[in-house]
């Protein structure tokens, strides 16, 4: 795409109301990672959701596989500025967990656990909206490690760093928890159409 038609583009989806302040298009989908990528080993992979649920439930990845999946096109917003149309998902509904799971009443927060000790925290009425999923195939094709795979999050309503990569668990709290990037100064909610990149603690 050239410099000018990107620009029309830009021009386009921001009319539409899709862009928000402050971010351009890109048709790549950029990596950005805080530390190593993790092995996947689908022998040992397991995924737990716990905290306040009727029933703490764990999966092997065999098991995880054979739960009913959704497909979803969606918009993409990175806090560094981009923002990537039309992209195609395909995953867990996270409203499937949940009925699953049985949250209790008290449950308000929900904490994803990753690899190498990454969390981040998202408001479980957030998390219940209907294209909120656990992702495992992205553009028809099983999700790439380095954006995440074998299974992530995605949260396309907000910031894309509350789509948390290699997702280990998922704790329903009744406190909030900020998560890595949270604590380090990053918005504890994240709406891109708010630009609410950053909370009132300056970054690290």
């Amino acid at each position: 795409m050239s410099q000018l038609n990107r620009r029309q583009r830009e021009e386009e989806m921001r009319a539409a109301g899709r862009l928000p302040p402050g971010q351009t298009l890109t048709e790549d989908f950029p990596v950005l990672t805080y530390g190593p990528t993790p092995r996947f080993n689908p022998d040992t992979w397991t995924l737990r959701a716990f905290g306040a649920v009727e029933r703490d439930t764990s999966w092997t990845w065999a098991q995880f596989q054979t739960l009913p999946t959704i497909k979803l096109t969606c918009d993409i917003h990175c806090v560094t500025r981009w923002s990537k149309f039309d992209t195609v998902w395909e995953g867990v509904s996270f409203k499937h967990i949940a009925e699953l799971v049985g949250v209790k009443p008290e449950a308000q927060h929900v904490i994803a656990h990753c690899e190498h000790g990454y969390t981040t925290n998202v408001p479980l009425e957030d998390m219940l909206r209907d294209e909120v999923m656990l992702a495992l195939r992205y553009d028809d094709q099983p999700l790439d490690a380095e954006h995440g795979g074998p299974l992530r999050t995605l949260v396309p309503h907000l910031y894309l760093w509350k789509s948390a990569k290699w997702v280990r668990g998922l704790e329903f709290s009744a406190s909030d928890k900020p998560g890595f990037w949270e604590v380090g100064g990053y918005h504890n909610y994240g709406d891109p159409f708010r630009e609410e990149r950053y909370g009132r603690r300056g970054f690290f």
